[in-house]
């Protein structure tokens, strides 16, 4: 009987360390408690990617209603400095991870982890009223780099006056796409240069500013009532894009899907989300199901281009009956 016994307490006694040991694994030592398809979690995102993130948000949630995903639309320094000090554990930017940053992230434990989700095109836009929507890479440059200041300088008939550049912020993805990548790290010299608060407040300047050239990704610009994705937005004029010397209708283009696919229009970047997921929960399955089909067809029909995908483009000759 007393033997009985004692094996009952000792088995109570096990059943019970195990149960404390279950509960210890459910509850972190940062307090996270999400799962892959459940919980609340914030992240990071560049502000100018906002109404892609926002639909692959929404997509998210309803495929699993008990995953709340909460995103901090910011600038990129900042939004790499809360990655960075393991405030949230995604970020979504348009430059990989740099050995630097990869560096400090594996020094606080997390292993990163980088997923190029897609692409879209740096668009630039003036206002409706503005003769001048065709523009070569080499004005594009001269007006960021100051040399052309006035839009007489392109057109001796085109009176706005001097060329005020507008980007969303001081501190975007979209900003440093341009220093690094269109003026080779060199800083933008434009004398009339405004920050505005976001990238629909870049549209509304230059929507009320004759004078205005802003600049902005291109998924802020398509209108989405078009399911052909070949449409953008009325409030501004989108320019085309020429990589000749003379910029004409017929050799310049806009950041549509298929020109950023073949190569034709020129100003493209790459998406990227940025991991350091120790883990593996709710930020780790979001960023997986981004760059997975589901989430690749998601950014197809928004109007970028998907990382993954076979994708091919036909000419369609139209007859005139």
């Amino acid at each position: 009987m007393k033997r009985s016994r004692f094996y009952i307490t000792v088995g109570l006694m096990l059943s019970f360390v195990f149960l404390l040991s279950a509960c210890g694994q459910g509850k972190r030592k940062d307090g996270r408690t999400d799962t892959p398809t459940s919980g609340t979690i914030k992240f990071a995102s560049d502000e100018s990617f906002s109404p892609i993130v926002e639909e692959l948000v929404q997509n998210y949630q309803f495929r699993y209603p008990q995953a709340h995903l909460l995103p901090i639309y910011t600038d990129d320094n900042t939004g790499m400095k809360l990655l960075l000090d393991q405030k949230v554990n995604l970020f979504i930017t348009s430059h990989a991870m740099t050995k630097g940053e990869d560096a400090i992230l594996r020094g606080k434990g997390p292993i990163p982890e980088v997923f190029p989700i897609g692409y879209d095109g740096i668009a630039f836009i003036v206002n409706r009223s503005n003769p001048d929507s065709c523009i070569t890479v080499d004005d594009v440059k001269k007006i960021l780099q100051g040399k052309i200041a006035k839009w007489n300088q392109l057109n001796p008939k085109n009176n706005r006056g001097a060329i005020e550049v507008v980007f969303d912020n001081k501190a975007s993805a979209t900003l440093h796409y341009v220093v690094d990548s269109i003026l080779g790290g060199k800083n933008i010299k434009s004398e009339n240069i405004v920050a505005a608060k976001n990238s629909k407040s870049v549209v509304d300047y230059v929507n009320k500013t004759p004078n205005a050239i802003g600049v902005i990704g291109s998924n802020w610009l398509n209108d989405h009532r078009d399911t052909t994705n070949t449409t953008f937005k009325k409030d501004v004029t989108v320019a085309s894009i020429s990589k000749a010397t003379v910029a004409s209708p017929s050799n310049s283009w806009q950041p549509y899907q298929a020109y950023l696919l073949d190569g034709r229009y020129p100003f493209v970047r790459t998406i990227y989300a940025l991991l350091a997921d120790p883990h593996k929960a709710l930020p780790y399955a979001f960023a997986n199901y981004i760059a997975n089909p589901i989430g690749q067809m998601i950014i197809f029909k928004a109007g970028l281009l998907p990382y993954r995908g076979n994708i091919n483009i036909r000419e369609v000759e139209v007859k005139n009956q």
